[in-house]
């Protein structure tokens, strides 16, 4: 995973960062720096990861999601995110290629990650994503996915799956690439505000 607790990026992970994502290498090392500066042991714990989210959603409650999202990102299951997976993280999350966020929609939905996804898992991150949606705009969603069991019914009928059926890695990526409008309810547009945090603390 690198050398964390350095002050400096050791050049094979940051070459394979630069690889992988949008991030040139000043970017990588001045990200490398301040991650380092709030967590000084080189690891993000989900306490702290949920403290992130729950800044960026004042008025709602994120911290199902952020859980998720977390699980989705801790590829070594050792309950933290070391500086690779959380540059990963940010990639997908602000404007990685869409086959990479697809994959990793697939991770975050798939909950208890055994390749397949159910339909208890659809509704289980809907639910979350629904606890960030402020009760005002709620009210204005359309009538057949104004609560996280249409939209989860939504979906899975998309999907023609019955009830007990699963879908595979390979349905759900072409699914969604193929239909935009699934593409909208399986994910939660992060709010402007989210963005100019990214933005502030790359500086």
């Amino acid at each position: 995973m690198g050398n964390t607790k350095s002050s400096a990026l050791s050049k094979e992970l940051l070459e394979e960062l630069k690889s992988n994502t949008k991030y040139s290498e000043a970017e990588l090392c001045t990200w490398y720096q301040t991650f380092l500066k709030e967590c000084p042991g080189g690891k993000i714990s989900k306490q702290q990861f949920e403290g992130i989210y729950a800044s960026f959603f004042p008025n709602a409650d994120p911290s199902k999601y952020a859980q998720h999202v977390f699980r989705s990102f801790d590829t070594n299951a050792d309950g933290t995110l070391d500086f690779k997976e959380y540059i990963v993280a940010l990639h997908l999350t602000s404007g990685g290629k869409t086959l990479q966020k697809l994959e990793w929609a697939f991770a975050l939905y798939d909950v208890d990650g055994n390749g397949n996804i159910s339909k208890c898992e659809i509704l289980e991150i809907v639910r979350s994503i629904f606890n960030m949606i402020p009760a005002e705009d709620q009210k204005v969603l359309p009538e057949d996915e104004n609560s996280p069991e249409k939209r989860a019914d939504k979906i899975w009928q998309f999907f023609g799956k019955k009830e007990n059926d699963k879908i595979s890695e390979g349905e759900f990526i072409h699914g969604v690439m193929d239909n935009k409008d699934i593409l909208r309810l399986i994910q939660y547009d992060e709010p402007q505000k989210i963005k100019d945090k990214l933005a502030e603390k790359k500086q």
